[in-house]
């Protein structure tokens, strides 16, 4: 597989904040393979390995507690840095292991009756789908999906109307789906849940660090994300946004320990007044890791990332769709760097075999991860690539080269 370096942008001439070279440099893994799995694990920037390391190496000579003492106003870093990604407060975050972490404590903060409901679409993320429905089978609750627009958007006459009728405890979708580009509506969801006083909470995995998400402006009240995927920080790593009306109608999360309330009396405790009540008393070296990250998306702007991000999609996308025979499956007006298609006629595992022996990393997407989409759009399988702001327009053509050879 050549490598086309020569034809990568280069910060002066194409990418107006994007110091390719530089982002290249810090990317250990994108030099002898052509990585397109932001979406899945991301490759970190050797700044946030070093900090992974540094840390590590002082808890072997010190002991984790001394070295998060020591590590005090680093740690606080976190929730400035996550302000500044946000556009919200510090008080507002909520440091977690995980997306999935983040998503079951606001599960778990909703005051859930039996004969309440949760609204939400066709097009949620597998395990926040499944979780609806473990509670829909402990407390009975009702799931209502909102249809989608021919153009794969969520209908939001139809959403309306579910929440006019319904009156759902909770809100809550996918802003995209692990399976799709879609970028779904979360501005116009947000003004809907404000008018109607609903509780809202947005899955933003696949979309923090890869564009602007600012929650504020959305006007969700939880929303969750991971630091594996577009942040590119460490694996067990996410955070919880929590509103601030949240905090001040006193939303907990069902489980809380010694980090998120004071035990106050026998029979009593007191949450913390911020989001640090969602959080568990467990730190490690894999927070200084997230910081990192975010502090290096902050250095080089994300308004910057989600422009070069713009411009590595369209040219995929472009190739892609140019190519007879293919099948792009990404639906919605707007549309983010999950690329998603199939080859009709060619066997997956001829797909997996070629992309492999190209040094092509990307993902598979099986219809069990997004039963509903994928039923509807008739397809088994999809490959998804998603390319970051650390590939290079050269790698979408080579790519799309690739692909184009399999279809042959």
């Amino acid at each position: 597989m050549a490598m086309l370096s020569s034809s990568s942008p280069t910060y002066t001439e194409q990418q107006p904040g994007i110091n390719l070279d530089s982002i290249r440099q810090d990317t250990l893994g994108c030099h002898d393979k052509i990585y397109l799995n932001s979406a899945g694990a991301s490759l970190m920037p050797q700044p946030v390995v070093q900090i992974m390391r540094d840390y590590l190496n002082q808890e072997e000579q010190l002991g984790g507690y001394a070295v998060e003492q020591l590590r005090t106003n680093d740690i606080q870093d976190l929730y400035t840095e996550l302000a500044q990604l946000l556009r919200c407060q510090p008080r507002n975050i909520a440091y977690t292991n995980s997306s999935t972490e983040s998503f079951a404590k606001a599960l778990s903060a909703i005051p859930f009756k039996s004969n309440n409901c949760i609204v939400t679409t066709n097009d949620d993320y597998i395990s926040n789908q499944i979780a609806f429905l473990a509670l829909q089978k402990r407390l009975g609750l009702q799931i209502w999906r909102a249809d989608n627009l021919e153009n794969g958007d969520i209908d939001l006459n139809h959403f309306e109307q579910l929440v006019q009728q319904h009156q759902p405890a909770l809100v809550a979708i996918t802003h995209i789906p692990t399976n799709s580009g879609l970028v779904q509506q979360v501005e116009e969801v947000g003004k809907i849940c404000r008018h109607y006083g609903i509780w809202y909470l947005l899955d933003a995995c696949q979309s923090v660090g890869q564009m602007e998400v600012y929650p504020e402006e959305i006007g969700c009240d939880f929303l969750t994300a991971s630091g594996r995927k577009f942040l590119r920080g460490p694996r067990n790593t996410g955070f919880l946004y929590v509103s601030d009306r949240v905090l001040q109608a006193g939303l907990e999360p069902l489980f809380i320990d010694r980090r998120g309330a004071e035990w106050t009396t026998f029979d009593g405790y007191q949450i913390q007044d911020n989001g640090k009540r969602f959080e568990y008393q467990e730190i490690s070296g894999s927070l200084a890791g997230l910081t990192e990250a975010i502090r290096y998306a902050n250095k080089i702007g994300i308004a910057n990332i989600a422009a070069y991000n713009q411009t590595l999609r369209e040219r995929l996308r472009e190739n892609l769709s140019a190519q007879q025979g293919l099948e792009l499956l990404d639906k919605g007006s707007r549309l983010s760097n999950l690329v998603t298609f199939r080859l009709p006629g060619v066997a997956l595992e001829t797909i997996v075999n070629t992309l492999k022996s190209n040094q092509v990393v990307y993902t598979v997407s099986y219809k069990n991860f997004a039963l509903i989409d994928f039923t509807k759009k008739g397809v088994d399988w999809a490959i998804r690539f998603s390319p970051h702001y650390f590939n290079t327009l050269g790698e979408m053509d080579n790519v799309s080269d690739i692909v184009a050879r399999i279809n042959r």
